[in-house]
């Protein structure tokens, strides 16, 4: 058996955490430069607000029902995730942790139990550790437990535990659920099988098989059989290596002068070249990008990309930068306003394999070293603590964050204080 557990409205359940005044009230997260709704809680949804809605557009019916608004705050988002994680690790052998706030448990060897008082059990402990509501879905498969999470959200979320053990149960769950809420079902699958008169996923599973193999893919084969409550989809112990690492962002203002767009540039490839050093990665080719904004269309619009293939695979911050300086003169052109860049790293391999060139100049292992002690250092007191000049110390470009919360837990100023 696996259980699927979610966080509930897991972004706004963080700012609630540390505001208990918000309890019962709607409160909606905003993505990058407070541009777009990202989250919101029960009440939120209430009202009628969409995910994906523009700020600006509902400024009034936020205002009229005093909802409460955040810029997403990333970095407590991330912290209370990993306390979640490390608090379900206690519970079963194998976690696969599926996104920020889901993650699949394998739950066989419980098989025997309760499971449903199993699940509560979970779900109680994590609040009480750390303040953070979740819904469990169970099942035999994947599929189905993340079928069941759904229906626990959709139909008792105060419950919050709905267990799939019985062909009775799966029948049920199987007839509430559409076909495009299957998971992983994608938008093509969705228009073949409601083309051919499939409407829920019991529909599907009903299916004859030699029709399934005929009209879908080994993917859409497997999900067919997860329906059934067989499991195909195998427990993923360690995250797969990323093929990329990207950091991209638009800015706060626009920028027209080479230096600003260049300070911007270099604090985003050094946050790859981070990523990097903590996955154990390096990269052979780097990507950079500069671009106007499409929206103002009364402006001339400019966008250039260059791909930079290195001499020598590196996760170093100097010589990433010292690469993307480089390709920002070649496509940077003047008379324009910008409002984005970003640094994408590919064809990465493990750092243990990097290859020195015959031509290398570079001194990778006291390079290495400096980045060991630069991640040190910025890991005690503070990111950016330590960094080139390039990177500078201008805020022109930051993020428009007019409603961060404070990094409660991971930064020793911001740690909430209570007045006896």
């Amino acid at each position: 058996m696996i259980a699927l557990v979610d966080c509930n409205n897991f972004y706004a359940s963080c700012e609630r955490l540390f505001q208990p005044r918000l309890q019962g009230r709607p409160v909606v997260v905003l993505s990058n430069n407070d541009g777009c709704v990202i989250a919101r809680s029960d009440e939120a949804k209430a009202l009628g607000i969409e995910m994906g809605t523009p700020s600006f557009l509902i400024e009034a019916l936020l205002q009229q029902h005093n909802v409460s608004v955040f810029s997403s705050n990333y970095t407590l988002y991330g912290d209370l995730s990993d306390r979640v994680m490390t608090t379900l690790s206690q519970f079963a052998d194998q976690l696969e942790v599926y996104s920020i706030d889901e993650a699949f448990l394998n739950l066989t060897a419980f098989r025997h139990h309760n499971l449903t008082e199993y699940a509560h059990n979970i779900r109680n402990t994590v609040l009480q550790n750390t303040g953070i509501p979740v819904s469990i879905g169970i099942a035999p498969s994947k599929t189905l437990a993340k079928i069941a999470n759904r229906l626990v959200k959709k139909s008792n979320k105060q419950l919050g535990v709905y267990c799939i053990d019985t062909t009775e149960k799966i029948q049920f769950a199987l007839q509430q659920t559409q076909v495009k809420d299957i998971w992983g079902i994608g938008s093509q699958y969705t228009k073949l099988l409601a083309k051919n008169g499939f409407i829920t996923a019991w529909d599907v599973s009903r299916a004859p098989e030699a029709w399934i193999k005929k009209n879908l893919s080994v993917v859409g084969q497997r999900m067919y059989h997860e329906l059934k409550g067989i499991s195909c989809i195998a427990f993923e112990d360690m995250p797969p290596k990323k093929k990329m690492v990207c950091v991209a962002r638009g800015f706060g203002k626009v920028l027209s002068e080479q230096h600003e767009v260049m300070e911007a540039l270099a604090n985003f490839t050094a946050m790859v070249a981070a990523k990097l050093r903590s996955e154990q990665l390096a990269t052979n080719t780097i990507q950079i990008f500069v671009q106007t904004n499409a929206h103002r269309s009364n402006e001339p619009q400019y966008f250039r990309s260059l791909t930079i293939q290195l001499p020598v695979a590196t996760n170093s911050t100097n010589e990433l930068i010292q690469h993307a300086r480089q390709g920002l003169e070649t496509i940077y052109r003047p008379g324009y306003n910008y409002n984005k860049t970003g640094c994408t790293a590919m064809e990465l391999i493990p750092e243990a394999e990097i290859q020195s060139g015959i031509f290398d100049t570079e001194n990778r292992g006291r390079n290495s070293q400096l980045m060991q002690v630069l991640d040190k250092v910025n890991r005690s007191f503070g990111k950016n603590a330590v960094r080139l000049a390039l990177q500078g110390f201008s805020t022109k470009w930051k993020l428009r964050q007019l409603k961060l919360s404070p990094c409660y837990t991971t930064r020793i100023e911001e740690v909430l204080t209570i007045k006896i």
